[in-house]
């Protein structure tokens, strides 16, 4: 067993090197979009990682595919698209904004505002709410000297 366990190790850490896609394309300018494209659509399968992150296979089958659309003269907007028809709005990391999606962008600000309501609402209670013990803050409890 002490034989193969740095074997062991040495393939757990070699395999991470294998998730990203190792052939570059011959225009450095497709090159940087293909990298920020691929890092701004989802693998379908891992979800919470970009199809240039991900190991598994169905994200090299989307990270060739939007290679050959760069090749092909397609723009970014275009492939974004391209991708969005074909796997939905969950494809991409930004979703744009439509009125499917748009209680993904109102629900925050809208609870911001019931908790900046709710806030006021409180802080202005507690103001009404304050002591009422009859004493008066300007009075430092010397009215013992007076009556002397």
């Amino acid at each position: 067993m002490r034989r193969f366990l740095p074997l062991l190790l040495s393939m757990c850490w070699i395999s991470p090197t294998f998730a990203i896609d190792p052939i570059e394309m011959s225009n450095p300018a497709l090159q940087e979009r293909y990298r920020n494209l691929s890092h701004e659509l989802r693998c379908m399968q891992c979800q919470n990682q970009s199809i240039a992150d991900s190991p598994v296979g169905l994200a090299g089958d989307l990270r060739r595919e939007v290679r050959q659309l760069l090749e092909e003269g397609k723009t970014d907007r275009e492939i974004r698209q391209h991708m969005k028809d074909r796997y939905g709005d969950f494809i991409l990391f930004r979703p744009e904004f439509s009125p499917r999606n748009a209680w993904l962008w109102i629900t925050p600000i809208l609870f911001l505002l019931i908790g900046l309501f709710v806030a006021i609402r409180i802080i202005r209670q507690r103001v009404t709410l304050a002591p009422t013990d009859g004493s008066n803050p300007d009075d430092s409890g010397h009215e013992g000297m007076r009556d002397r």
